[in-house]
């Protein structure tokens, strides 16, 4: 509906009702308040839950590959030409062999079980960035035969090491002695810490020569499985089955969604809850602006009837209050968007000033996966939450607008 600048004159200025009802225009204030209040959280949390997602995406892919591809009974041999021929494929970008197996660390009176991976270092860079996340110490220190180790960060705290120390693995596969099986075991020296920001990974993984887990595991020239580095990680599933399948088959394979889904899934499923529920803020917003038109209709009875009366039609007068609720939505909705924004962009460091203030911390890794709070804005969803507040407010004025037009000028006119 098209609105002549008539209808919009008057209706901005029945946003304020003078100085014979300074309460009109307190309540139109405090509709705009409300619908911006609104606005800003849904933003702010939808762009919290998008940054969660986003750095927890970035932060399993750094220790975890696109796609892997392993032996059915654990074991992948000849592995060296399934690395070759997966390479030569045009969806894969890199391939790089590993090991991978449980064991338990132990340091004096500390013991801890862990993941054991075995890399080679100049092909692990090649599927992941792993490199980046290191605090201490080189990937190159994993030489064969140098029994080095990297621990992450809260393992390395759980079994009371540093660099240079030294940590014995134990596996469960057992040597035959004249006392009985005892437990195969191995002292390996900590030549590097990594950081990857999930404790799942900084708690429970640790790194050593390719070489030298096979040693430990008794593996031979056999490894766990192949990693692959994509081009589109977002096709993982069906492109490391499609690679499986030109092998020939007999594999296991797997990919990032398939071993973390219930984390993405659950977030998918979060956001779109919390965009429901939040929206009742808005939706409440709206509500307070019916109440509002209600009484500015019932404030300029007399104005209506005087304007019905000089010749304006009853499409007139409803596009008047149409205008003044779109204005009071459009303005609400606007600071909204500005607002949450702004304080989307800045909320990781509003956060550690508040927790600095506060002398606590919001986030425990152990639990949330990660210890900082990241936003990242998304146009699609300030889009979708601009354009459902400025919506909900338009039709809220269709009431109170419906109720102008059908003012009769004598009836109101009557008592003046």
């Amino acid at each position: 509906m098209m609105f002549s600048s008539y209808e919009w004159h008057v209706g901005s200025r029945y946003l304020s009702s003078g100085h014979r009802n300074r309460f009109i225009s307190f309540i139109s204030l405090i509709s705009i308040v409300g619908l911006t209040l609104g606005v800003v959280v849904l933003i702010i949390v939808l762009s919290v839950m998008n940054g969660f997602e986003h750095e927890l995406r970035n932060r399993i892919l750094s220790m975890t590959p696109h796609a892997t591809i392993m032996g059915l009974n654990g074991r992948l041999a000849p592995w060296q030409e399934i690395q070759r021929r997966v390479e030569q494929m045009p969806e894969v970008t890199a391939a790089a062999p590993y090991i991978e197996d449980q064991g338990m660390l132990v340091n004096g009176s500390h013991v801890s079980g862990a993941l054991v991976r075995g890399i080679e270092p100049a092909q692990e860079r090649r599927v992941g960035s792993l490199g980046a996340r290191l605090t201490a110490g080189s990937m190159e220190d994993l030489l064969p035969g140098s029994y080095h180790i990297i621990l992450g960060a809260a393992l390395a705290r759980e079994l009371d090491v540093k660099v240079g120390s030294s940590v014995i693995v134990v596996v469960a596969q057992g040597n035959a002695t004249p006392i009985g099986v005892v437990p195969r075991l191995k002292r390996f020296t900590v030549s590097g810490i990594f950081s990857a920001g999930m404790y799942e990974f900084d708690r429970g993984l640790a790194l050593v020569s390719m070489q030298d887990a096979a040693r430990l595991y008794r593996l031979g020239d056999a490894v766990t499985g192949v990693r692959l580095s994509l081009r589109d990680l977002f096709r993982a599933p069906t492109v490391v089955q499609d690679v499986a399948l030109a092998l020939g088959g007999g594999f296991f394979v797997s990919d990032w969604t398939r071993k973390h889904a219930n984390f993405f899934r659950s977030i998918e499923i979060t956001k779109g809850i919390l965009f429901v529920i939040l929206l009742l803020i808005i939706g409440v917003a709206a509500f307070n602006l019916v109440s509002t038109l209600v009484m500015v209709v019932k404030e300029k009875q007399s104005d209506i009837a005087i304007l019905r009366t000089i010749g304006s039609t009853p499409r007139s007068i409803l596009g008047i209050f149409i205008v003044q609720g779109a204005i009071i939505g459009l303005f609400g909705t606007a600071l909204g968007v500005l607002f949450g924004v702004l304080i989307s962009i800045n909320l990781e460091g509003l956060v550690h000033v508040l927790e600095r203030v506060l002398n606590t911390h919001f986030l425990d890794p152990s639990v949330y996966f990660m210890s900082d709070l990241p936003a990242l804005v998304e146009t699609g969803d300030v889009v979708r939450i601009a354009g459902t507040a400025f919506v909900l407010c338009c039709l809220s004025t269709l009431y109170p607008a419906w109720r102008a037009a059908r003012t009769q000028p004598a009836e109101a006119l009557r008592h003046e």
